[in-house]
Formats: C-alpha cells, structure tokens, sequence
C-alpha cells in the first residue's frame, strides 16, 4: 500500500481518513508514526491558511502526499466564536471539557433560537511541487444548554443536530460519518482525488 499522511495525533480524525483511503490502496500515517517532526504552530488566521499550512509544511519536509485538516465550532451569538481557536479556546490549560465550560459559560441566558452554530472543516490536500488543493465541508447545528452524549470529541457533547435530532456526541459513527462537515469535505476531496 502506498502511504499517505494525515496531518494530526487524533485517532478519532485517522480513522475517519482510514475508512476513505484503505479501499484505495493508500495506508494512513499519521503524525504518531513521526515522532521526529515538529509540531506546525497554526499561525493563520482563517481554517484554510492554517490547513495549509500545516499540510505544505509537513508535505515539503518528508516529500510525500500530506492531508491536513483545520475545523472548528462556529457559534453566531459569540460572533463566529470560537472559529479558529476552537481546539485552544479555553487557554494554556485547554482540553475538551474546559472548551467546552468556557463556551456553555459564555452562552449562559441565550435563548434557544439564537444558538445557532456551524461546524466548519477544511482539509488542504499538499504534494511537493504541486498546487495545494482546498476542500471545505459544513454542518449547520446549534449549542445545547448542556452536555449529552459518549461518543466524538471536541464539542460534539453540546452541537446539536436537527438532522438525526440529537448531539453529534449522541450519533452512531455511520450517523455521523452522513452529515459531519469532515465528511463532506472528505466527499469533495475524494472525488477530485480518484
């Protein structure tokens, strides 16, 4: 199988990537199996210029095909919030439940017709020498008033969608793998791809 590299250290990212590029004859890698390189500091400041970053980045060092993905929570009450900073939101003492507080926090009397929000993916397709290519997905939502749901990561405990009519933390891997905003840019990607 020819290798190819997926830009992060989420194994809940690597297997949505394995599913779509296995059949295709390509193993994932993903930065795990490269211990040696250095974490790209996402310095842009829209989703696109941080993907590409981090793909054309990586992509130049080792000389291989490089996949990165910038996504976040966009939330129309806190102006588009947190947007870019959706994996740093809380701080230096970030994680997923204390993005999660600080974003409940900040929502705290809003009614619920105004929680609006939309998961946003980018994913930047990188090869030496070559143009990089863009593919965007989004999934509109709104914020819960609380947590539900085992299942994702990041803010999928509170995003709500009135497609299956519940959290994305709620949904099944096939739910969620129909509607998410990775796999409609993964859709794009994939058919420019074959």
């Amino acid at each position: 199988m020819k290798p190819i590299i997926i830009a992060t250290n989420n194994q809940g990212k690597a297997k949505d990537f394995e599913r779509l590029f296995n059949p295709l004859g390509y193993e994932v890698k993903t930065l795990t199996d490269y211990p040696e390189l250095e974490e790209v500091e996402e310095t842009g400041t829209t989703f696109a210029e941080n993907a590409a970053l981090k793909a054309e980045t990586i992509s130049n060092q080792l000389k291989e095909i490089v996949i990165a993905d910038d996504s976040g929570l966009m939330i129309d009450a806190l102006n588009g919030e947190p947007g870019v900073y959706s994996a740093r939101y809380a701080g230096a003492d970030k994680s997923d439940q204390k993005n999660i507080e600080k974003v409940l926090l900040k929502m705290d009397g809003i009614p619920k017709e105004k929680r609006t929000a939309r998961f946003h993916c980018t994913l930047a397709l990188a090869e030496p020498d070559k143009d990089t290519l863009l593919f965007t997905g989004e999934t509109e939502g709104y914020i819960t008033f609380k947590r539900a749901g085992e299942n994702g990561f990041g803010y999928d405990p509170i995003f709500f969608t009135d497609i299956f009519g519940k959290t994305f933390a709620e949904l099944t891997h096939d739910e969620k793998n129909q509607i998410s905003h990775r796999a409609k840019a993964l859709k794009k990607l994939q058919s420019k791809f074959q």
